[in-house]
């Protein structure tokens, strides 16, 4: 099982503090999910530098295809499942996710499953930005599972390296985790087996402006 953890972050500055409180939540999830046995990788987006003008992958001819970006959606193709990490803006996901994803097609997503992880420096845990991302996840086409991951003073809970802070209970949070990751791996072996022998419909596989056309 190969999952991609992305990092829905690239704000790199104090406060809050710790800088890049987010990473050490992909980094976290990357070890757990390691650890229940999946080829995990982290995609952090400040290793990708897209052109300041938006153009996703699919706007461009083959032959034009920026190598970073492709390189990225050959793994996003390859991945059998994702997990999503966000802080909350607004009570919404993360802009860098969004314009992160937004550059690849549903069709290198879809039929494969998500799991939703925030995290906030204070009480809530970006518990409100999930809310969105489960419809944004759905329209992408990798559903998200019902199980979520939600990180209050996160700074409190997790090192840099995205191991589980002395005094914390980390057998409570291993298992919090845990119910989350196995339900995403369940079901991308699940649809990893389906589609060893069905092919998806045509259903993302055409443009987007088609897709609700009679």
């Amino acid at each position: 099982m190969t999952t991609l953890v992305f990092l829905g972050s690239t704000r790199d500055s104090s406060p809050p503090r710790p800088r890049r409180l987010g990473a050490r939540v992909a980094a976290a999830c990357a070890r757990v999910l390691t650890e229940a046995g999946a080829d995990a990788e982290l995609i952090d987006p400040l290793d990708y530098d897209f052109a300041r003008r938006f153009k996703p992958h699919f706007a461009y001819a083959p032959s034009q295809v920026p190598a970073e970006m492709e390189a990225l959606a050959q793994k996003i193709e390859a991945a059998d499942s994702y997990v999503m990490v966000s802080p909350e803006y607004n009570h919404s996901m993360s802009p860098a996710l969004a314009d992160l994803l937004n550059h690849f097609g549903s069709s290198l997503f879809s039929y494969k499953p998500s799991a939703i992880v925030t995290y906030s420096a204070g009480q809530w845990g970006g518990a409100r930005a999930a809310v969105n991302m489960r419809t944004y996840l759905s329209e992408l086409g990798c559903l998200p599972v019902s199980a979520m991951i939600h990180i209050p003073h996160a700074q409190d809970v997790l090192t840099p390296d995205g191991d589980f802070a002395e005094g914390v209970d980390a057998d409570r949070w291993t298992g919090y985790f845990g119910r989350s990751f196995q339900q995403l791996l369940w079901w991308a072996a699940a649809a990893k087996a389906q589609h060893q022998v069905a092919s998806p419909t045509e259903a993302f596989l055409t443009a987007p402006s088609q897709r609700n056309a009679p």
